[in-house]
C-alpha cells in the first residue's frame, strides 16, 4: 500500500510540474497578438486610411472575444478537455493573423486579428490558467504567475523581430510569417496539456496544502452560485480597474510615445519605444511568478495593495516626466511590474474563495473584466484623448483606478473574503468531503 502511494506520488509531482512547462510554452505562443499591437497601429492606420480610433477596436475586439466568451471556453474545456481545445486555439490564433495580413478593411481587421484572434488567445489563456490552479494546490500563486509570465515574457522574443520585420517587409508580410511560427509552436505545446487524474486531485490536495496566509473553500462553488456572491463582484471591479490601466498603456503607448516626442528618439542605442516593449514585456512577465510567490506568504490581498499602489506611484512619475526619454522607457518597466501580476493573484484568489472543481469556468466570468477593461482602456481613452487634445485626463483617470483598487483589496475585499470563508454553510462543508474524488471525471 505505501509502495503505491509513493509511486504515485512521484508520477503526480513529476507530470505536474511538466505540464506547466507545457503550459508556459503555450502562452508564450499566443502572447504577440496582445501585447505587439503597438507596433502596428501606426501602419495599419495608413494602409488601412483609417483613424486612430477605428484601428483601436481591433485590440478592442480582440481582448473582448478573448474575455467575454471565456466562461463558455472554460466550459468546454471542462467537459472535453484540454487537449483538444488549446490545439483549437493555437490555429485560429494563426489564422488571425494570415487572415489579418490581407485585410484591406477595418472591417476585415476586426474580424482576423480582434475576433479569430481573441477566440484562440482566450481559449489557451483560460484553459492553462483553470489547469494551473488545479495542478499547485500549495502554489496557486506561483504556478499561475509562471503561466501568466510565459504570456507576459512571450512577446519579448519577438518585439525586435516584429518591429524590424515591419520596417523591412511591411505589415502584411510580418503577420503572415509570425502567425505561422506562433501557432505550430502553439499547437505543439497543447500536445502534453492534461488536467490532473481523479487520484492525482485527491492526492494533490492532501500532500499539499496552502498557506495559513490564504485561507481557501472547502466547497467548491459552481458558477451559478458564485455569480450570487458579492465578493465575487468586488473581485470583478478591481479587476476591471487594473485591467483598464494596463491595456489603456499597451494599447496606446506608441500613440502617446509620439505625442510626448519619444517615438523616435535613442536610448542606450535603441529607439526608445521597441526597447520600452522589451522591458516591459519583462517586467510584465517577471511580475506574475514574483508576487504569485509573495502572496502564496504574505496573502493576496496584502500583495494586491502593495503591488498595484506601485502601479499607481509609477504612473504619476511617468506622466510627471513625459518629454524625458530614459525615464519614459524605465518608469514603463515599472508601471508594468506594478501592473502584470492582476494575472496570478486575482486568478488564484478565486480559486482560494470558490474552489477547484469549476474553476476554469469560474476564471473565465473573472476574466471577462479583462474585456471590459479594454473597452474602456482602448477606444474609450483613445476617444478622451481626441476629444481633450490631451493624455493628461487619460492618465490621471488610470492612476486613480490604481489606487482605488489598492485600498479596495486592503480595507474591502480582504475582510469581505474573509467573513465569506468563515459564513460557508455546514452542510457545504460535508458535501465537499467527497467533491476531489468526482472532481475531474
Amino acid at each position: 500500500m505505501n509502495r503505491i502511494s509513493t509511486t504515485s506520488s512521484s508520477l503526480s509531482s513529476s507530470t505536474r510540474w511538466w505540464q506547466l512547462c507545457f503550459g508556459v510554452v503555450a502562452m508564450m505562443a499566443i502572447s504577440s497578438p496582445q501585447y505587439v499591437w503597438a507596433l502596428f497601429t501606426t501602419e495599419l492606420t495608413t494602409l488601412l486610411n483609417a483613424s486612430l480610433t477605428e484601428v483601436q477596436v481591433t485590440f478592442a475586439i480582440l481582448i473582448v472575444a478573448q474575455t467575454f466568451l471565456s466562461p463558455f471556453q472554460g466550459f468546454l474545456i471542462d467537459k472535453f478537455g484540454p487537449r483538444m481545445l488549446l490545439s483549437a486555439g493555437a490555429i485560429l490564433t494563426a489564422l488571425s493573423w494570415v487572415l489579418a495580413a490581407s485585410a484591406t478593411s477595418v472591417w476585415g481587421l476586426y474580424f482576423s486579428y480582434g475576433l479569430l484572434g481573441g477566440v484562440g488567445t482566450g481559449i489557451i489563456y483560460v484553459g492553462v490558467i483553470g489547469l494551473m490552479v488545479q495542478w499547485f494546490p500549495e502554489k496557486r500563486g506561483f504556478a499561475v504567475g509562471m503561466v501568466a509570465a510565459g504570456y507576459g515574457f512571450g512577446a519579448i522574443m519577438t518585439t525586435f523581430a516584429i518591429s524590424s520585420s515591419i520596417k523591412s517587409s511591411g505589415v502584411s508580410s510580418t503577420l503572415m510569417t509570425f502567425g505561422l511560427i506562433i501557432g505550430v509552436v502553439g499547437f505543439l505545446a497543447a500536445q502534453g496539456m492534461r488536467r490532473p487524474k481523479a487520484d492525482e486531485v485527491v492526492e494533490l490536495a492532501v500532500r499539499h496544502k496552502a498557506s495559513d496566509a490564504n485561507k481557501e473553500s472547502k466547497y467548491s462553488y459552481k458558477s451559478s452560485q458564485m455569480l450570487k456572491k458579492p465578493v465575487f463582484w468586488l473581485m470583478f471591479i478591481m479587476m476591471t480597474m487594473m485591467s483598464t490601466s494596463g491595456l489603456m498603456v499597451i494599447s496606446q503607448m506608441g500613440a502617446f510615445a509620439k505625442d510626448f516626442g519619444v517615438h523616435d528618439a535613442m536610448v542606450f542605442g535603441m529607439a526608445a519605444l521597441p526597447l520600452a516593449l522589451t522591458i516591459d514585456r519583462f517586467a510584465n512577465g517577471l511580475t506574475r511568478p514574483f508576487f504569485g510567490w509573495v502572496s502564496d506568504r504574505i496573502g493576496r490581498e496584502n500583495t494586491m495593495f502593495i503591488a498595484f499602489g506601485m502601479e499607481g506611484v509609477a504612473m504619476t512619475l511617468w506622466l510627471m516626466t513625459t518629454d524625458n526619454p530614459v525615464l519614459f522607457v524605465l518608469l514603463s518597466g515599472v508601471v508594468f511590474f506594478g501592473w502584470g501580476e492582476i494575472f496570478s493573484l486575482f486568478p488564484s484568489i478565486l480559486t482560494d474563495t470558490f474552489g477547484t472543481k469549476h474553476a476554469t469556468t469560474n476564471y473565465g466570468f473573472l476574466y471577462m473584466a479583462q474585456g471590459v477593461g479594454s473597452v474602456l482602456g482602448g477606444p474609450l481613452a483613445a476617444m478622451m484623448h481626441e476629444a481633450t487634445g490631451s493624455w493628461t485626463p487619460v492618465f490621471m483617470t488610470v492612476i486613480g483606478m490604481d489606487f482605488m483598487t489598492a485600498f479596495l483589496a486592503l480595507i474591502i475585499l480582504k475582510p469581505m473574503r474573509r467573513k465569506f470563508l468563515a459564513n460557508t454553510p455546514q452542510e457545504m462543508e460535508m458535501n465537499s468531503a467527497a467533491a476531489p474524488a468526482t472532481a475531474l471525471k
